[in-house]
């Protein structure tokens, strides 16, 4: 079964008003102006990664191509743009039909990215192509910047790591961040409706209150392990931690599946439970660690016996970096309608670093003599014959048609090999610029 397939709560009928007013009004006097129907290039790009990151994740793709497909203006939304006057009657006849019919090309998800990189292209007229900005940008800054979190804390902790931030961030954005953070390396997550949405394996199984609910820390061990088993997860650190271990292992036996630790210093508890576990008898219990994680602290941890992590609220603000400052420009368009006409490459000029390069681009990567990425090659024009294999951008939508649909293992996987990929500098915590460079090729009228 294909649980995205079923709707949910956590889904919308329509996300046509996801959107910032001004997509609207720009194609109201586009179509007054008779330019509306311009065939135009639009392109996703970041122009720096955070600081200190040393690549970004692409993540969100597949939620993308659901929002485009339910892109509807139904009589409910165009109701309210008619009753506050957003724009007048022909645009709203306009909107009534809309169905974007183009096509759009991009990295796969979970693919790594870099400055520059046209990780996403969206192509068809100017009206159809304008709508879309904020929604595409909305999923894409965000699940983005969690995915890239995600990733730098999956290889600080080489053990498995598990989503525990729905109840640190808005309720619809924890079941996008969790499908994020699976896909930049987590294995797991506490939220039930990304579960079932997304078919992520869901964990979880009690709180500090549910110890303090019963007169005994013993009682509320029992209480736990009569209902979920001696392979359930005791959390021991609500009193005092040594003896909150000892009467897990008494209540559970040997074959108690895990403890969680919350609060101290957790390097040194779990090496102190590690040892009691293991003189109780108890040496195949896990350990697992919570309290606001993040990389550093995860990989303060490398020389711990722990065996798995929770983090919450750093990982679902992506790390100090809740956004991957992606934009969404006109690159190319034509000068009169249709589909044949000519591509012209457009770009803004400005100061302050807000340029960009003009042009329907495309991207590789090229790789040393050891399978080693050392550039990212952007490009317009002709894409040269020796990296004519190394593309990176493939068809997701192809005259309106959702075509690259995939289970969210692959993505998950993509990134993992994408990883390994970049120098072994890219996994360095410390501050540093990209960990490959980003080089231009201009040929031609990118047409």
């Amino acid at each position: 079964m294909n649980t995205a397939d079923l709707g949910l709560p956590v889904d919308v009928p329509s996300t046509a008003l996801f959107t910032d007013q001004y997509e609207l009004t720009m194609l109201q006097a586009a179509l007054k102006a008779g330019t509306a129907e311009r065939r135009s290039v639009f392109e996703v790009f970041t122009r720096r990664l955070p600081d200190g990151r040393r690549y970004g994740v692409l993540a969100g793709t597949g939620r993308v191509l659901d929002a485009v497909e339910n892109f509807r203006f139904d009589a409910n939304v165009l109701g309210f743009l008619r009753e506050h006057e957003i724009v007048d009657e022909p645009t709203l006849r306009w909107l009534a039909g809309y169905r974007f019919s183009g096509d759009i090309w991009g990295y796969p998800e979970g693919e790594v990215y870099f400055p520059g990189s046209p990780v996403m292209r969206v192509e068809g007229t100017f009206a159809e192509c304008v709508l879309l900005e904020t929604v595409i940008l909305s999923i894409l800054n965000h699940d983005s910047a969690i995915a890239a979190a995600a990733s730098r804390m999956a290889s600080a902790a080489g053990r498995p790591l598990i989503e525990m931030g729905a109840r640190r961030t808005h309720e619809l954005a924890a079941v996008a961040a969790a499908r994020a953070a699976y896909v930049g390396g987590f294995s797991s997550t506490s939220d039930l409706a990304a579960g079932f949405r997304y078919g992520i394996p869901t964990v979880g199984t009690s709180a500090h209150a549910f110890t303090l609910l019963h007169d005994r820390e013993r009682d509320a061990f029992q209480a736990q392990v009569d209902a979920l088993g001696r392979d359930t997860t005791l959390l021991v650190d609500t009193y005092d931690v040594t003896e909150a271990v000892r009467t897990a292992v008494e209540v559970a036996g040997p074959e108690l599946g895990a403890v969680r630790i919350d609060s101290g210093d957790l390097l040194l508890v779990a090496h102190r439970v590690r040892q009691q576990l293991d003189e109780l008898g108890a040496r195949n219990t896990k350990i697992i660690v919570t309290s606001d994680l993040d990389e550093y602290a995860i990989a303060s941890l490398a020389a711990a016996p722990v065996d798995a992590y929770g983090v919450g609220t750093q990982l679902v603000t992506g790390s100090g970096h809740p956004t991957a400052a992606m934009v969404y420009k006109l690159v190319a368009r034509a000068e009169t309608a249709g589909s044949t006409a000519p591509l012209v490459p457009v770009a803004k000029k400005s100061t302050g670093g807000k340029t960009s390069l003009g042009g329907r681009k495309w991207a590789a990567r090229r790789l040393d003599e050891d399978g080693v990425a050392e550039a990212e090659v952007v490009g317009t024009g002709p894409v040269p014959d020796e990296l004519a294999g190394r593309q990176l951008l493939v068809q997701l939508v192809k005259n309106g048609e959702v075509v690259a649909r995939e289970p969210l293992d692959v993505p998950r996987e993509r990134h993992i090999a994408a990883r390994a990929q970049l120098p072994l500098s890219a996994t360095q915590l410390s501050r540093g610029e990209p960990v490959i460079p980003t080089e231009y090729v201009t040929a031609g009228s990118g047409s």
